[in-house]
């Protein structure tokens, strides 16, 4: 566990797959005690997913991608809360803990007697963290959801594809569940800071369909407010010869993005070693450039496809006087990105049976209390006896008598 700010805080999540799950190793990230519990016989779902998007889930170690990225720096207990025995337990860890998250189903969570109105009576401070697929108003709060779901639901698969007439397209992994467990982080810090204040504990609730429209505000208020969305960023169509990506002589890409075309421009021609266009009248403003783009865009592909990226990338640095351009990284790049990981947003980890891995660290960097992000997720019930110990005070027969009984 990391010594981060939120050092001393204690989380109970009962969820399964993504968007809880991703919430609780996000404060376990910042220091939180992080008490997962699963199913005594089933456990979290997310272990057996073989697949997803048609990608392999499975390490050679036998353990889940999933599993692993959602549930690093927990405890894991099990327990069956179809029991009294295990409902009891639960409100007793309840009781001692901070914060409390779930992504089941509302039936579910009726069902097992987890709500918030049933939780709060053993802990009245309770901060309750639920994440749900479309959120719990209107004819459609009770249908199951993943991310795809809201990917279609959201209107993102009408912007992604790149070409207008292009059919919609999905985002390859669950991006919106990440996207709703750092939402519901957000919440549950500002009930943190309300119950500080205030004295209060509340329900924190985000949705999968929320969290999608959420992440494009720029783009939807766009929509709303002309009718009519932010056309897909076709190449073909793009004005802005340095708003725009270029395959160079390696077939690697690099892209461009500098919406101060103008002031730009002069650099931009004497990097590329065109300077013969940059008063040519058809392209010597940024009104001129929109107007002869295609014959202009022609002429830039061309010149980059004459050298490799790299090279391209040191002639930028030289000339283009601080143009934003960007190599185009595939996913496996970012393994060997010094930027991402001397700023540990890529974390090498010592993984007890993987060994020395790389996985996504922690966005946030704090002066006084760093993360450090060097957990990772736990094997079945590993914790289920040091929890009951450390937390609930039990001595042996008492967990003896619960396995016995098959609470646990």
């Amino acid at each position: 566990m990391s010594g981060g700010p939120l050092q001393g805080i204690r989380v109970v999540e009962c969820a399964g797959y993504l968007s809880a799950p991703t919430a609780c190793y996000m404060l376990g990230d910042l220091g939180a005690e992080i008490i997962k519990i699963e199913d005594r016989e089933k456990g979290d779902p997310s272990r057996g997913t073989s697949a997803v998007f048609g990608s392999s889930m499975t390490l050679p170690n036998g353990e889940n991608i999933l599993f692993e990225t959602a549930n690093r720096n927990k405890k894991s207990i099990t327990l069956d809360l179809k029991k009294e025995k295990g409902k009891q337990l639960l409100y007793e860890l309840v009781s001692k803990a901070d914060i409390f998250c779930t992504n089941f189903t509302q039936a579910a969570i009726a069902k097992l007697k987890i709500d918030f109105e049933t939780l709060k009576k053993y802990n009245p401070k309770l901060i309750y963290g639920l994440a749900t697929g479309y959120g719990l108003a209107g004819p459609e709060s009770s249908r199951r959801a993943f991310d795809s779901v809201a990917q279609a639901r959201s209107g993102i698969m009408y912007a992604l594809g790149g070409e207008p007439d292009a059919p919609p397209a999905q985002i390859g992994g669950p991006v919106f569940d990440q996207m709703t467990g750092t939402l519901l982080v957000y919440g549950i810090l500002a009930a943190f800071v309300a119950r500080d204040r205030q004295g209060i504990g509340q329900q924190v609730e985000v949705s999968l369909l929320g969290s999608g429209i959420h992440l494009q505000a720029y783009n939807l208020n766009t929509a709303l407010l002309r009718g009519r969305q932010i056309p897909r960023p076709s190449r073909r169509s793009l004005k802005n010869p340095m708003a725009n990506h270029f395959e160079c002589a390696d077939g690697e890409w690099l892209l461009l993005s500098e919406p101060q075309a103008d002031r730009f421009w002069p650099a931009f021609c004497a990097a590329l070693g065109i300077q013969h266009l940059e008063k040519d009248e058809r392209y010597s403003d940024a009104a001129r450039r929109r107007e002869n783009f295609r014959e202009l865009l022609a002429i830039i592909e061309g010149v980059f496809k004459t050298k490799a990226r790299e090279e391209w990338m040191r002639i930028l640095d030289a000339k283009g006087e601080g143009i934003a351009y960007s190599p185009v990284l595939r996913p496996t790049d970012l393994a060997n990105d010094v930027q991402a990981l001397q700023n540990g947003y890529i974390a090498e980890i010592d993984h007890p049976s993987l060994g020395k891995i790389k996985m996504v660290g922690s966005p946030v960097n704090f002066s006084a209390t760093p993360v450090t992000v060097d957990g990772f997720a736990p094997c079945f019930g590993q914790n289920t006896e040091e929890v009951l110990i450390d937390v609930c005070g039990y001595d042996w027969d008492k967990i003896q008598q619960l396995k016995d009984e098959e609470v646990i």
